[in-house]
């Protein structure tokens, strides 16, 4: 992912400044956001709510809590974190989470500590900014969500009877509906950004590295989405059941790093993908007897047994 929203993000630069790892000291915090120590922690205070050096800590120890449950030493955390001694990195976390270090078991939990402002470290390099509950997205959006899951799915069942020379021949020369991902040229180019697009986002919003790019070949974008659909559908589940929509991810995948409303980040995979769906059917034209129409009426007829 790359620049999608204009403009400066102040919030999101003043937040880059605390969390730098080169940034250990209020005075090297404020240098990197060119501003001096006195406005750096007024204008932090008064947009996020904390000084910059307590959300420093803050974060910092929620990044050590993940490290520890990723199967990281004790030792290799606390410097990592920027304690100078284990000692002193022990005190620290046994006071924030009620246990030492030393007790925190490899696997999955919680590395959360109440936040005054919402904002959370988000792994792997990322911040998550919690707001307060969001109406719901309710039962319509969920149903696009569903429906365009199972609509990729035939389009990519239909595709496999296109040959190598239909998926590769380029029918829309130039066409990038998208500035950071590459063109949507071919049927291969379409089908593969239906799949991939599901793989990088859900990636950000699970803490997870940023996912390499999988073959494309038809019968492993098949599979590459029959990996994903399930995860997809639930995170957005997830997300609806929590009221999360307005929570925002800083997610330090992106270069330069960027921040995202959770629901926009939904809003923006819908868009797109119906977008390249019905490519997707224009570029398969006929060579398939019969590709899938697609239409959200039939598809829901389809799942109730004529009843929509």
């Amino acid at each position: 992912m790359g620049e999608t929203t204009p403009g400066r993000d102040r919030l999101r630069e003043l937040l880059d400044a605390v969390l730098d790892e080169e940034n250990a000291t209020l005075g090297e915090m404020a240098a990197d956001a060119y501003a001096s120590p006195y406005h750096f922690t007024r204008q932090l205070s008064r947009g996020a709510g904390e000084p910059p050096v307590a959300m420093r800590r803050r974060v910092m120890l929620e990044r050590a809590a993940w490290q520890l449950r990723q199967g990281r030493s004790v030792t290799d955390t606390a410097f990592a974190a920027g304690y100078d001694s284990v000692e002193g990195f022990s005190r620290a976390f046994a006071r924030a989470f009620g246990q030492p270090p030393s007790t925190v078991a490899a696997g999955p939990g919680t590395h959360w500590l109440p936040a005054p402002n919402g904002i959370h470290f988000h792994p792997p390099t990322s911040l998550w900014v919690e707001q307060p509950a969001t109406p719901s997205a309710g039962v319509v959006t969920l149903m696009l969500v569903e429906h365009d899951l199972d609509d990729t799915r035939d389009l990519l069942e239909a595709a496999k009877g296109v040959d190598e020379a239909g998926l590769g021949r380029v029918r829309l020369a130039g066409h990038e509906p998208l500035p950071f991902d590459q063109a949507d040229e071919t049927l291969r180019d379409v089908l593969h950004h239906l799949v991939r697009a599901k793989e990088v986002w859900l990636a950000s919003i699970e803490g997870a590295e940023h996912p390499p790019a999988g073959p494309e070949d038809v019968p492993s974008l098949v599979a590459r989405h029959e990996e994903v659909a399930p995860r997809w559908l639930a995170a957005m589940r997830d997300l609806e059941r929590r009221g999360a929509w307005g929570d925002r991810l800083v997610d330090a995948l992106c270069e330069p790093p960027e921040s995202f409303v959770l629901g926009s980040v939904l809003a923006h995979v819908l868009t797109y993908s119906a977008h390249r769906r019905q490519l997707a059917r224009w570029m398969l034209g006929d060579a398939v007897p019969r590709w899938p129409e697609g239409d959200p009426i039939t598809w829901l007829r389809r799942r109730t047994g004529g009843i929509a």
